[in-house]
């Protein structure tokens, strides 16, 4: 297991390297300039020349990269162009906030999707498949957006159950952090407890027609002791994948549906820095990003062999 986790390290460096290099270039060729943006109406020559040289956007490109990479590498990521307040900082900030709404979306979708399609694989062709079938096309076709509005009309404007929007931190009232975090979690996690349950469906069919199967029901195994030991266990690979790529994609910004219940997280940091071309946050987000996702799959590679025991040998 060391060897294999050596081995994604080393090619995490190289893939690092080259989506900074992406980012760092497309950037700069992107419309607009963030030193007009910085100096709001006056724009003021002296302070535009003094603009562009504290943040070194008059040297080549490459010089810059080479210079924010050397940053990079001593761990920092640069200062705002928009606040002046250190990238780390903001991260810090906003990260927190987009991986609580996150795990309570990824919770909610496993405990749904999950199970849902176990029962929809071993109820084939009944109506309770049709029923699971038809509710996962309906959670991926509503939008999220749509969804949110609806449920902040419902639950927090007319029953009065829930906050509308906002977001307190854990620290200073969990329970209340909780309430608040809980409708955006439950949008968030229709689209992927959708998806969860037709692929652990579709496993799960391929799981239960597999001779290993048939052996264990003939030596008289009981049906949950087959269902839950031999097929789910085997047909936990692809469902492993799918949950690291979609909480990876949870991470990297929920940005409708944090605007819509004005959620200061992740998503809403980058695309306010991507308009209002503050180069250092969107590197710095991005960076995060890419780590995340393959840190997340180095996780998945993990419980491969957790999951599976055959790959130990391997």
């Amino acid at each position: 297991m060391f060897k294999l986790i050596l081995r994604r390290i080393i090619v995490a460096i190289p893939t690092l390297i080259l989506v900074s290099m992406m980012v760092f270039g497309l950037q700069r060729i992107l419309p607009g300039d963030p030193v007009l943006a910085m100096a709001s109406e006056e724009r003021d020559p002296a302070v535009l020349t003094y603009l562009r040289e504290k943040y070194r956007l008059n040297d080549p490109i490459p010089v810059q990269y080479f210079a924010w990479i050397k940053q990079v590498g001593q761990g920092n990521l640069g200062m705002s162009l928009r606040t002046d307040i250190p990238v780390t900082k903001l991260i810090a900030q906003k990260l927190p906030v987009t991986i609580q709404l996150s795990i309570m979306a990824m919770i909610l979708a496993i405990g749904i999707g999950i199970p849902l399609g176990i029962l929809a694989a071993v109820k084939k062709g009944t109506r309770f498949e049709f029923g699971a079938n038809m509710m996962a096309l309906s959670g991926m076709s509503i939008p999220n957006f749509w969804l949110g509005i609806l449920l902040i009309m419902l639950v927090a404007v007319q029953w009065k159950l829930l906050p509308a929007s906002g977001f307190v931190p854990p620290s200073e009232d969990l329970w209340l952090s909780l309430k608040t975090m809980l409708m955006p979690a439950v949008v968030l996690s229709t689209v992927i407890s959708a998806y969860l349950m037709r692929h652990t469906r579709s496993a799960m069919l391929e799981a239960l027609s597999a001779d290993y199967v048939r052996t264990a029901r003939a030596k008289g195994a009981s049906e949950s002791v087959v269902v839950l030991r031999h097929a789910l266990r085997n047909a936990l690979m692809p469902i492993v994948t799918l949950v690291t790529i979609l909480f990876g994609e949870l991470l990297a910004g929920a940005v409708l549906t944090e605007q819509v219940f004005g959620i200061p997280g992740f998503g809403k940091l980058l695309v306010d820095a991507v308009f209002n071309r503050d180069y250092a946050v969107v590197e710095g987000i991005v960076l995060c990003i890419s780590f995340g996702f393959i840190a997340l799959t180095l996780v998945a590679d993990v419980l491969y062999i957790l999951v599976n025991p055959r790959l130990r040998y391997a």
